[in-house]
């Protein structure tokens, strides 16, 4: 028995720096890099497709940028699935203060395997915010990516 459901996996986190900074940091790759995946094909435009690449796990996906509003939002399409919509909005707290709140819906499957899937894009999306504090307020790389999945486990 397959389910389609509104459910939805979310992070949030707040960033100790100007909403700007932050917001270049998911839309171009040369900093996304630096916290979360090691390489894209190219900077978030509206409208267009880029691919993301984990080289320590030999997996990319391509992403569409389906809305992208400086400072304020971007929204994509993950993947091949366009109902898989990943969203960040950026709100300003002040002159170096930002909000970052990422969403991901479209969700599918059984009951357990939404359990799964939502379980692990939280999970995901808060390294991420985890990283990207990390690089932007202290300049340090966690490697928090490769780190959760090391190869020797494998």
């Amino acid at each position: 028995m397959s389910v389609k459901t509104n459910h939805f996996a979310e992070a949030a986190m707040l960033i100790r720096k100007p909403i700007s900074d932050v917001f270049d940091a998911f839309i171009d790759p040369e900093i996304t890099s630096k916290f979360w995946f090691t390489k894209g094909s190219g900077i978030l435009k509206e409208g267009k497709t880029t691919d993301w690449t984990w080289e320590m796990f030999n997996h990319t996906v391509s992403v569409l940028a389906i809305l992208i509003i400086t400072n304020e939002k971007i929204r994509i399409q993950w993947g091949d699935d366009p109902e898989a919509i990943v969203e960040w909005t950026f709100k300003s707290l002040g002159a170096s203060k930002t909000f970052v709140t990422i969403t991901n819906t479209g969700f599918k499957g059984t009951p357990d395997e939404l359990i799964s899937q939502i379980r692990d894009a939280t999970g995901g999306f808060t390294w991420v915010l985890a990283g990207l504090k990390s690089y932007l307020e202290h300049n340090i790389e966690l490697n928090l990516i490769a780190d959760r999945y090391p190869k020797e486990l494998n």
